[in-house]
């Protein structure tokens, strides 16, 4: 037999090595704990988009044990969170956007790219959130890694309702309910504690106007306070500046928690231009949007100020943007109508403005990135923005 034809025998023998045969080694993987301690260590910017790779990443990103590690590493931050509620809807429920990173794509050294206007980079991603109750006339703020929805109508009444969404696992709950029934209350955080005023059907009893909860011990407590005569029922808006808590439509209310006592700012700071447009408190300065510009309120001179060196921005519709203290710096939230597809949808536009003081009379402020953010239906607003630490 020739040589040629010893090898074409040899090459039929030979059997291929069937599935059941080869290797039933699986695939090496990762041990959860490790995972979570090199999840812990990215920023939460990138967490939507882990998300994504699999249901198990899903479940890790939402496991406690995952923000004990964040905690421990002293990897928290702040996190933005957005609100969009139907204008005119049978469906109540609001939906829940946090800003996030959005993943990067294949670069190119096309002359055209370089010329388009460049991403910033960032974007809004749905919450998978289940039963979210009604926002736009809730007393909404942020407490650690929980974000309150306290009080609001329900049924066309007033409730006493507070529901926590829990930004680790998206997931809400229930705590307990405020003493008194409000709807479309002012609430506020200072020393972790939760203080709610007016929005009461009857705010002629003095104990009634406010309320204050304590995380810590699940309790509301009565406020002693000088009730409806003075402050007034319809107590929407509130700022915590140094340690108090100034009321707008109060003729300058001021609230000091630690020695319970109450003073008056008088009215340079109880202005129209807080009352009803846009503003936030950052590093105790009242900041708002007035007139297409920003300013800050100086609590020595008792005088507005503007904020120097915001460039860049367009201008957005009085009291239709949203601001928001993001760590250190100020998120704003707006949206622009798409004329270009006939108006039928909205742009919802942000921008984190680096805020800095140069001395007691100026504060300037430096634009790091604006961009479109999420595209939505005429029908929706921006309800709120709020910042917990995740």
């Amino acid at each position: 037999m020739s040589s040629p034809e010893k090898k074409r025998k040899r090459r039929k023998t030979m059997k291929k090595p069937s599935p059941t045969t080869q290797s039933t080694t699986p695939n090496p993987s990762l041990p959860d704990d490790l995972v979570l301690s090199c999840l812990a260590r990215v920023s939460r910017l990138d967490y939507p988009t882990l998300s994504l790779v699999s249901k198990s990443f899903r479940s890790l990103l939402a496991s406690p044990e995952l923000y004990k590690i964040r905690s421990s590493l002293g990897r928290t931050e702040s996190c933005l969170y957005v609100c969009l509620e139907e204008k005119d809807s049978d469906d109540p429920n609001p939906r829940w956007f946090t800003l996030c990173r959005k993943p990067n794509r294949t670069l190119t050294n096309d002359i055209t790219e370089k010329k388009r206007k460049k991403s910033s980079g960032y974007a809004l991603a749905a919450i998978p959130v289940l039963h979210s109750r009604p926002a736009h006339w809730s007393g909404l703020v942020a407490v650690g890694s929980n974000i309150y929805n306290i009080g609001g109508p329900m049924d066309k009444e007033h409730s006493s309702i507070v529901s926590i969404l829990d930004c680790q696992s998206h997931t809400w709950g229930e705590a307990p309910s405020m003493r008194v029934e409000r709807n479309y209350p002012a609430a506020n955080v200072l020393d972790g504690k939760i203080y709610v005023t007016g929005g009461c059907k009857d705010c002629s009893n003095a104990s009634n106007w406010m309320e204050v909860f304590d995380p810590k011990t699940q309790t509301w407590e009565p406020v002693s306070s000088p009730g409806a005569e003075i402050g007034g029922c319809d107590i929407h808006k509130s700022a915590v500046i140094e340690g108090e808590i100034f009321f707008a439509n109060s003729k300058g209310l001021v609230y000091e928690p630690k020695e319970g006592r109450w003073n008056w700012m008088g009215w340079e700071m109880d202005s129209v231009d807080w009352v009803w447009y846009s503003y936030c408190v950052v590093e105790n300065v009242l900041y708002n949007y007035y007139c297409g510009e920003f300013k800050w309120y100086d609590t020595k001179a008792r005088i507005w100020r503007n904020l120097k060196g915001v460039k860049g921005l367009p201008r957005f519709a009085r009291g239709g943007g949203k601001m928001v203290d993001y760590g250190g710096k100020m998120a704003v939230f707006w949206d622009k109508i798409v004329t270009s597809d006939g108006c039928k949808n909205k742009m919802i536009l942000c921008a984190v403005i680096a805020l800095e003081r140069r001395n007691s009379e100026e504060i300037w402020g430096k634009v790091e990135w604006h961009d479109t953010v999420l595209t939505v239906p005429m029908s929706y607003k921006v309800v709120c923005a709020l910042s917990p630490t995740v």
